[in-house]
């Protein structure tokens, strides 16, 4: 369980800043949760006006602290708005730049990236922004590596994220980053949200009109996530569907973004890291119970996917003492 936090993630809002990225940030990462040990972070609001006027005028924000909050900030998340037109002011602009120059991790969700190319700390960097912006980003940031078609990119001291439900995707990868995969799967638990949807899933998921039978995933996804230990292929799983390979590859791309075997190899390196955190030292029982085969393997896997090897990772989130 956490101690209560204090690494501070610190909001700026800004005039016609969107309101549901605003309130994914508060629900992550500023509530208290007893479940897990009381608040993940210390969370803060700030803005440049004592008065800030919401998207389209739904109403007026007050009460919170001015841009001073930004220059002890662990991390930054700038304001997002729908009318990418609009200069950011400079005032933002300038407690971004500070911001990056000290180390701090800086984070856009949606059109927030427009805010971070905007203040200069994305040329030469990657990010994504929604879809529908993508053409007008290339043309105004071409020193930026933009990746359109994915729900967030971690560029490390920077991540952006795509359209408004994707800040959750980003923001459960900052707590999973920070915190570990158990914590994170708690935070999923109580938001009713999938506890990982990788970064290089698609944006734009095609969902057909319902007038077929139910060609729904969910029984296979929840059949296959209690049989991780066993030697799993597509073909056991398109059985299990009763469809053919092709047929379930389709449906996967359709619903989920992703292929069957990006998606089962996801949830092993989910499961591996779990049982890392609650206690199991023996890398290659690890490796057996979630059917990634060899110790070897765990570690290759887990180092792409995480960034860190089984040891590292039980170093920062085992309870247990390392050898």
């Amino acid at each position: 369980m956490p101690q209560e936090s204090s690494h501070r993630v610190v909001v700026i809002v800004d005039e016609n800043s969107n309101p549901f990225e605003l309130g994914c940030a508060t629900e992550i990462f500023g509530l208290h949760r007893p479940e897990i040990g009381g608040h993940l972070y210390d969370f803060r609001l700030c803005s440049p006006e004592p008065h800030t006027a919401m998207r389209d005028g739904f109403f007026t924000l007050t009460g919170v602290t001015d841009l001073h909050a930004t220059e002890h900030a662990d991390t930054l998340i700038v304001p997002n708005r729908p009318n990418i037109d609009a200069p950011r002011r400079p005032d933002v602009l300038d407690a971004i730049r500070r911001a990056h120059t000290r180390g701090t991790r800086l984070v856009g969700f949606c059109s927030g990236a427009f805010t971070l190319a905007e203040a200069g700390v994305l040329d030469g960097r990657r990010a994504t922004a929604h879809w529908q912006w993508a053409d007008d980003f290339r043309t105004r940031f071409p020193a930026v590596h933009l990746e359109p078609d994915v729900l967030f990119v971690d560029d490390g001291d920077i991540l952006t994220s795509a359209g408004s439900a994707a800040a959750l995707d980003l923001g459960l990868h900052l707590v999973r980053r920070d915190h570990g995969a158990e914590i994170a799967s708690s935070v999923s638990r109580r938001l009713v949200f999938a506890a990982h949807r990788d970064g290089g899933q698609r944006q734009f998921v095609q969902r057909p009109v319902p007038d077929l039978p139910d060609e729904s995933l969910a029984p296979v996804l929840a059949w296959a996530q209690q049989h991780l230990d066993t030697p799993l292929t597509i073909a056991d799983l398109a059985k299990r569907s009763a469809v053919s390979p092709a047929t379930l590859h389709r449906r996967f791309q359709a619903q989920l973004g992703t292929t069957p075997l990006a998606w089962l190899t996801g949830e092993r390196i989910t499961l591996a890291c779990r049982l890392i955190e609650l206690g199991e030292r023996r890398f290659d029982v690890v490796a057996r119970r979630t059917g990634l085969g060899t110790a070897a393997n765990l570690r290759a896997l887990m180092r792409r996917d995480t960034g860190l090897t089984p040891s590292d990772y039980r170093r920062r989130f085992s309870p247990a003492p390392a050898e």
